[in-house]
Formats: structure tokens, sequence, C-alpha cells
């Protein structure tokens, strides 16, 4: 079985998407945000978490980028000064965590001197646009990621908050066969293959010197058609060992059963991917990725768009069994970016909305050690909002209908 792919998507040059140049007829709040570090979301119908009861008529009030209260609108007091947005009719959640994105075209390229509009125009057309206020980038260029992070972290850009894993590991000859077409030769060259146990822990310190903040592994990779590569057992655990001293995650991409293997014998923690050839697959890998603590990333989009049923029970069983489950679409690789078709499939996996809102927000900072910061609005968390158009609750797709997003209490896009 062959990896699903969009055949004729190019991995490191694919073309600039459409932008998305929106106005919003409820209230142009940018340049009243600029004289105020306060915000008040009032009137809106809050879901503080995935668990909690929605609070109907009620505000949320960020000050100085962090939540300070949440309550009904009667009960809440507006600082002076405040930006109101008006959410009347609307569903104000957390920030959403798309943690499986690249940002591998040919459009960021030379991060540091593009003009900041132009880059913030396509973080919205690509992530910030569908409520993305923090996205894990599972491999790319670390320089250039490094750069664009550092133009937005300095405010000069309007995005999302980074984490990447600059360039992946790959078995020893076992770069993909889909990458090795589109990718310049010269470029190959700068992919690691480590050999040895030195190579792989070498490979990593050198990652994370650069400023990665994940390791992304490709303990299965498809070589060939039909042909999946699995990393050396030896090399895979000892670069999980040096990220792990590092206090660092470990993302993989496995590709089939053999991949899973070496994942968990090397523990592993987290799949960027379902297991796209589930031959072989059985109840046993998901109870040890559950002992293990691993959380998946589904990519049905990729891996699923057809509604392969083998792929989505494998999400559906894991969901069950209590395994840990983000959000993460592939865009970036994938050349559309909208997430809707993904939500959608995970609804057909059997996933609650409460399971797919966990997954976008309580999920991803469990995972990484954030829940006193992320993932939640209560006071004293980080200013991370998204406005909804649509009840979740009503549809998969609401998640898609995003009319503001907004980070550190910064407005970084709104509709």
């Amino acid at each position: 079985m062959t990896r699903r792919r969009w055949a004729t998507v190019p991995f490191w040059l694919v073309g600039i998407a459409a932008i998305l140049c929106l106005s919003d007829s409820r209230a142009q709040v940018g340049l009243a945000q600029r004289a105020s570090d306060t915000i008040a979301l009032t009137g809106g119908r809050v879901i503080a978490s995935p668990d909690a009861a929605p609070l109907d008529n009620s505000t949320v009030v960020i000050v100085g980028g962090r939540i300070r209260e949440v309550g009904p609108r009667g009960r809440v007091t507006v600082p002076a000064g405040a930006t109101i947005i008006d959410c009347t009719g609307f569903v104000v959640v957390a920030g959403f965590q798309n943690s499986h994105v690249h940002f591998t075209e040919d459009k960021w390229t030379d991060a540091n001197a593009q003009p900041a509009s132009k880059l913030t125009a396509q973080l919205r057309a690509m992530l910030t646009g569908y409520g993305f206020t923090t996205v894990v980038d599972t491999a790319s260029l670390l320089a250039n990621t490094v750069a664009l992070r550092r133009r937005i972290d300095a405010g000069e850009v309007d995005g999302p908050r980074i984490l990447t894993a600059g360039l992946a590991l790959y078995p020893p000859a076992g770069i993909p066969y889909y990458v090795k077409g589109v990718v310049p030769a010269e470029l190959i060259r700068l992919l690691p293959q480590p050999e040895t146990v030195a190579e792989a822990a070498g490979a990593v310190r050198a990652n994370l010197d650069g400023g990665a903040d994940i390791i992304k592994l490709f303990t299965g990779s498809w070589v060939a058609p039909g042909q999946v590569l699995p990393m050396p057992a030896s090399t895979a655990s000892a670069a999980v060992a040096e990220a792990h001293r590092r206090g660092r995650l470990v993302f993989t991409h496995p590709s089939n059963v053999a991949g899973l293997e070496v994942a968990l014998d090397a523990h592993v923690d987290v799949l960027a991917h379902a297991i796209d050839d589930v031959r072989g697959f059985t109840p046993d890998h998901l109870r040890r990725m559950k002992e293990q603590h691993v959380a998946l990333v589904p990519t049905l989009k990729l891996l699923a768009a057809d509604g392969r049923r083998e792929v989505l029970d494998q999400v559906r069983d894991y969901a069950r069994t209590g395994g840990r489950v983000l959000f993460g679409t592939d865009v970036g690789y994938l050349p559309d970016y909208d997430p809707a078709r993904e939500y959608q499939l995970l609804d057909a996996a059997g996933l609650t909305w409460r399971q797919i809102l966990a997954s976008l927000t309580t999920e991803p900072a469990a995972t990484f050690g954030e829940s006193g910061q992320h993932g939640r609005l209560t006071p004293g968390m980080e200013g991370d909002v998204v406005v909804l158009g649509t009840d979740p609750g009503l549809g998969s797709r609401a998640f898609a209908d995003v009319r503001y997003a907004i980070k550190a209490g910064h407005v970084i896009y709104q509709r």
C-alpha cells in the first residue's frame, strides 16, 4: 500500500494560495486595540473548555495578554478604555492549536526580509483565518522558520505562536520518494539520515541548538510506492533519548506497523499521522500507545479523504480507549488550507464535537505541558481566543467558521 498523497503537490514548491482579505462589518478593532491592552468580548456563548457547560450572554476580559475574568455579562466588570468586541450570536472558545503544519512552500523563503504585510496575509490565509493561535511545524528549514517566528514574536507580523521541529531525521538512504521527486538536490543533502547512534544524537542537538522546539523522526519512510523503510531501532532510540534529555517532545511519521513498532520501542511522544498501511495493526498496538501516553495526530484529510474506513476506525478506536488525539492538517504540504474536511472526517470517525474541541485546545496543551497556560478560558490563562460564527454543537464544520482569532490578547485575524 502506498501512502495516499496529492499526486501533483510539490512538497517544497507549492504555489501561493489565494489570500483572504475580508472585512468585518461588526467592528474594526485593529486600530482601537493599538490604544489599549484590554479586550472585552461581550454577549457571546462562552464555552470555557471542552467539558464546560456553555455560558450564554457572557463576557471574557483580557488584560495585558492574559484572561482576567470570564462570566455572565452582568457580573463582569469591563475596564474603562477596553476594546469591545460584540460577540452576540457568536461562540467564544479557547485558541486552537494545529499540531501538524509545514512552512516549506516557496512563499516562506527569505522570511527574514519579506514585507511584514505579505507574511501576515499568508499566515491569515493558511492558519490564523482558521483560528490557529499556536501551530506545530513538523519539518522545515530551521533558520527560515525561526526568522518567521522571531518577526511574529516581535509584533512585526501578525501570526500564530510557532513551535518547530526544524529538519526531520530519516533512516539511512530513507528520504521519501515523494520528497525526492520535488526537492532540489542541494536541499536533499541537508536532510539528516543518521547511520549511527552518535549521528542521531548529534542531529537532534543541532536542531535544538538552532532553535527547534521538538524533534521529528521518520521511523517509517515511504522510500518507494508500496515500500516503507523503517528507521533502525538504535538510531531512533538515541534520537528520542537525546531529545528527552533536553526536555523536548519527539514526533514521528510511522507510515506502517513496522514504523510504529520502532516508534513505540523508542518511546516517541506523538504520532504525526495515523498509520497509513494498517496491515498487521492490532488492538495491542492501541494498548501500547495508550500505556505510553502517545498522542495521535490523525491527518485524515491526507490519509482518508475518500473515507478509508480502516483509518477512520483506527482513530475512533484510539479515542474510545481514552488515547490523546491532537488536531492537525499537514497544511503547507497539502495545498488546500481549509480544515473543514478534517473536522468532517473526525466526525465520521466518531469523535464528538467536545472531543474535537479538546483536540484543538486542552489535549495539545496537556501534551506540551502547558495546561496552566493554554487550552481553556479561565482567569490567569494566556489570552488566546477564537470566536466562531456557528455553534459547534450544531455540527463539526462550525470549527472552521472563524470570525476572530486572538493571540495573547492581540487580534491576529478578524472576518
